[in-house]
């Protein structure tokens, strides 16, 4: 799976399954994930790629900030599931 900085994911497995997160960067396997609350962009979660479920929206570089990160999060929580 090729992650890209800044891309939404959701964890499926572990402590933190169904949260969602952005991705800061990818490397050996695992992705470095951060929220904006407790996993920042100085602290990310390090989790195994094959517990994390990609979407395809991916936030600017803008957005990767704490605030702006959780703000969006919070807007991607909140929207309607779309069913197919």
């Amino acid at each position: 799976m090729m992650l890209t900085r800044g891309q939404l994911v959701q964890a499926t497995a572990g402590g933190e399954k169904g949260e969602w997160f952005a991705v800061l960067y990818e490397k050996d396997g695992y992705a470095y994930l951060i929220n904006g609350k407790r996993h920042r962009a100085d602290n990310p979660k390090k989790k195994n790629i094959k517990h994390i479920s990609a979407t395809k929206t991916i936030l600017g570089e803008s957005e990767l900030t704490d605030n702006k990160l959780r703000k969006a999060l919070n807007r991607i929580k909140n929207e309607p599931a779309v069913t197919n």
